[in-house]
């Protein structure tokens, strides 16, 4: 991680770490290097064929609803144009619609302007390549060296500056264009509609959208697939996003699901790229149920290459035992869609996730889609006749205590003897009972997580409370 990019995006408080001078430079920035690229692929054809044309970089921009994301889109494609590059505006769309898009309508480029399940005060940018991915480092580099330059820290070298030390800017016709392209998400929306092979005619679903991206989109996708649709929290402000709702707080959905008697319900966040369900009895089931249902249906249809899948060290181990009673071993790795993906394919694995609801289809994404995984589900439940409880008998999730500690400097409280100390001995205790502990910075927050897992509850509660303890003295020593 760098200085501004973390595991998922450059994200921080609005006008504080995250300002509209950053988003400006960032579009400076990105606009130059794929002008640089466009202009040097055409100056290649144009060697071998004799004949030369314009290119222009094309970059497509998605945001949230949150208020101040209309500050950073515009920032960000008055950088862009004014380096060259075309700024295509989705306006208010999911993140996985960004990654779809750019890899299916050939950008070179594709932005979101987003902070996920953070609250409103904070919000971030995320990158992707032309193949939908997240913006491998070449890019993340000099984009952090830019920016280290720009606000004096003189971190690295800049290889896109004039002989002046200056970013240059686009002259004459060289200025980009600014160009609406809302039609796009009714693209993605279409190849929502058409990734399900089922109606879901008789089916009568809860969505808790978080009053985020997903708020039209998740109500038009099920809908056109024949559902009974319920949605709560489908009113964004610009303030309310995540406020005591979503896939981190999906308390409202189990009381919409139970009263009404629904056959299921999702909960998506901020950008849509997460989904936590919740069953016909109100119970909830995250994403290592989501991914124990999935594996087991890829397996039956002989899809699940070499038997596997990939998880993070935060998913259970619960999943990872009844997993490896059907035949289908779980590969572990750090936490984050980004290196999830990295390891499927790796592995050639077609099925990952997190816990926290990113779940990635290798057929179908680069990125958690929290509207796919809802449509897969539901899939599953008209093709199997069966309720959406029993898409996860057999899975028995061991007890688990997640503790986050909000903390001025994480590593540095993270690190300290205090904490290191206290976090030792909570582990013997839990592993004592065959139990783990798991503590570890938060890559998008300034937070501290702690997760203690074993079969004795007391124990990996007491456990997490003594470490949490050590934190919060040490933070505020």
């Amino acid at each position: 991680m760098g200085k501004y990019f973390g595991t998922d995006g450059f994200r921080g408080e609005v006008n504080v770490a995250l300002t509209a001078r950053h988003a400006y430079e960032i579009g400076r920035y990105i606009g130059r290097y794929f002008s640089e690229k466009c202009k040097n692929a055409v100056d290649s054809e144009a060697f071998l064929s004799g004949v030369g044309e314009g290119a222009r970089a094309r970059v497509v921009i998605g945001k949230d609803p949150r208020r101040s994301s209309y500050m950073y889109e515009y920032a960000l494609s008055a950088g862009l144009t004014a380096s060259g590059a075309d700024a295509y505006l989705l306006h208010v769309t999911t993140t996985p619609s960004v990654s779809y898009l750019t890899r299916t309508e050939g950008f070179d480029c594709g932005v979101m302007i987003s902070a996920s399940h953070n609250p409103y005060t904070d919000n971030g940018i995320k990158i992707f390549d032309a193949l939908g991915e997240k913006a491998d480092e070449e890019l993340l580099d000099g984009i952090e060296a830019h920016l280290s330059s720009v606000f004096g820290c003189n971190e690295g070298g800049m290889s896109l500056m004039n002989e002046s030390g200056v970013l240059p800017y686009a002259l004459g016709l060289d200025v980009g264009r600014t160009v609406d392209f809302a039609a796009g998400r009714n693209r993605y929306i279409g190849f929502l509609i058409a990734l399900a092979k089922v109606s879901l005619r008789e089916k009568r679903i809860g969505l808790d959208c978080a009053d985020g991206s997903t708020f039209f989109i998740a109500k038009s996708v099920f809908d056109a697939l024949g559902a009974t649709t319920y949605s709560i929290h489908a009113s964004p402000d610009g303030s309310n996003i995540n406020r005591g709702c979503g896939s981190t707080r999906p308390q409202a959905l189990q009381a919409l699901v139970r009263e009404q008697g629904l056959d299921m319900g999702f909960a998506f966040d901020g950008d849509g790229d997460r989904c936590i369900c919740v069953d016909e009895n109100g119970e909830i089931r995250d994403g290592d149920c989501i991914l124990y249902a999935c594996a087991l249906d890829l397996k039956r249809q002989n899809a699940l290459d070499g038997n596997k899948i990939v998880a993070t060290v935060m998913s259970n181990s619960g999943l990872v035992a009844a997993l490896e009673r059907q035949g289908i071993g779980v590969e572990r790795t750090r936490v984050g869609d980004r290196f999830v993906y990295e390891r499927m394919r790796e592995r050639n694995a077609a099925l990952g996730g997190e816990q926290s609801g990113h779940i990635i289809f290798a057929k179908h994404s680069s990125t958690g889609d929290g509207i796919l995984t809802a449509i897969k589900l539901a899939e599953l439940c008209v093709e199997r006749e069966q309720s959406f409880s029993a898409l996860f008998e057999g899975l028995t999730l061991y007890p688990q205590t997640l503790l986050n500690a909000r903390v001025k400097n994480k590593r540095a409280v993270l690190y300290s003897p205090r904490v290191q100390a206290a976090a030792y001995n909570a582990e013997e205790k839990v592993k004592a009972v065959g139990g783990r502990l798991l503590i570890r910075p938060s890559g998008t927050e300034e937070l501290i997580r702690i997760l203690t897992e074993c079969a004795d509850e007391k124990i990996a509660s007491e456990a997490a409370a003594s470490v949490l303890k050590a934190v919060e003295e040490e933070d505020g020593r």
